[in-house]
Order: structure tokens, then sequence, then C-alpha cells
């Protein structure tokens, strides 16, 4: 089964204690564009992330607000802030390493919460069910074109709410030679 493939630049999920931190006292974000994910947005805030080694200026934020702020980055960008992160599911931030934030209104400093984003595909329960696949299942998954790769340890994640699409990391997917919206393979094994 082919999926669509999207490359995910750094960003952060925000809780709405700390985007009051950031931005101020009842702030909501504002919505940009909506993303593929049904009820995800970028919003159009901006934020700075410091490590102990340097920054990176401009981190986009996503909605809606979560119950715990994430910030996915790259390896590269984990060489630029001087922390290590773990390879990880969306949510699973114990033993992860922090960063400060800082937002036009305030600076919120976490203990943990950066995590370089395991690879995924979103689908849906009859996705998974023509792909005899389950929730936290992984598989491989082959790109096409001159830099073909195969990814192996692709984690399914299994959602009535979600779309068919796989996600990467920016320099996974510049790695492979991948664009948004680029057809994948699934490999059976």
């Amino acid at each position: 089964m082919q999926v669509p493939i999207a490359l995910s630049n750094r960003h952060l999920h925000v809780s709405k204690e700390d985007l009051e931190v950031l931005f101020g006292e009842g702030y909501e974000l504002t919505k940009l564009k909506d993303l593929k994910q049904p009820g995800q947005y970028a919003a159009e805030e901006k934020v700075d992330l410091v490590g102990p080694k340097g920054s990176i200026k401009g981190v986009r934020v996503l909605g809606p607000t979560r119950s715990k702020t994430q910030i996915e980055i790259s390896f590269a960008d984990s060489f630029v802030l001087g922390v290590k992160p773990p390879v990880r599911d969306s949510g699973d931030l114990t033993e992860s390493p922090g960063v400060k934030i800082i937002g036009p209104k305030g600076e919120a400093v976490l203990d943990e919460g950066v995590i370089a984003a395991a690879r995924h595909i979103h689908m849906t329960p009859g996705d998974a069910e023509k792909l005899n696949l389950k929730d936290k299942d992984t598989v491989k998954v082959r790109t096409g074109g001159e830099r073909s790769v195969v990814f192996e340890n692709v984690l399914v994640r299994v959602n009535e709410n979600y779309a068919l699409e796989m996600h990467v990391d920016m320099e996974e997917g510049n790695g492979a030679g991948v664009i948004n919206n680029q057809l994948v393979e699934i490999i059976a094994e």
C-alpha cells in the first residue's frame, strides 16, 4: 500500500500554561493554516529555543494547545542547542532534555520535553485493517526516486481521527530526496 509522506520541520506543541507565560495571560493561538491531521494547525506564533550550547530563533508553534509542552527537533538542531533528544513517539517525554523557550511576553524553562520524533504513519482503523496492522506496530517503508531508501522502525499510529500520512523529520526526508505528498510504499514483512 502506498501512503503520502510529509516532512516535519522543528516545531513545538505548547501547554495552555506555557502559552500564557510566553504570550500573555488569556492568549489564544492564531491559526495560520490547517495541517493534514484533523484539528491540527500551524499557528502564526513563533518562539526562540535556548539550549546549553546555542539557540534557534523562530520555531513555529502548532495548535491546539496540549497538556504538556513538547518540542520536536532534528539531530542537526540538537547539535546547535547542545541537547541529546531521544527518538520518541509524540507525548513520551520522560527523561528527555529540556530547554528555555523565549516568547514575546516571557520565558518558560522546561526540565524535559525535547524529542526527535520517531518516524511514524498516521492511519484510521480502516486503513490499519486493510494492511493487517495495529496501533504501535512497526513497519518498513520504501521511498522512490534517485535517492530511494528503506525507512525501518516506522511506528504505526491508529486513530479514527487521523488522516493517512507518514511523517519524517526534515533531515530524513531531505536525505531520501522525498517531497511532501509523495507516495511511499509500506513493505510487507
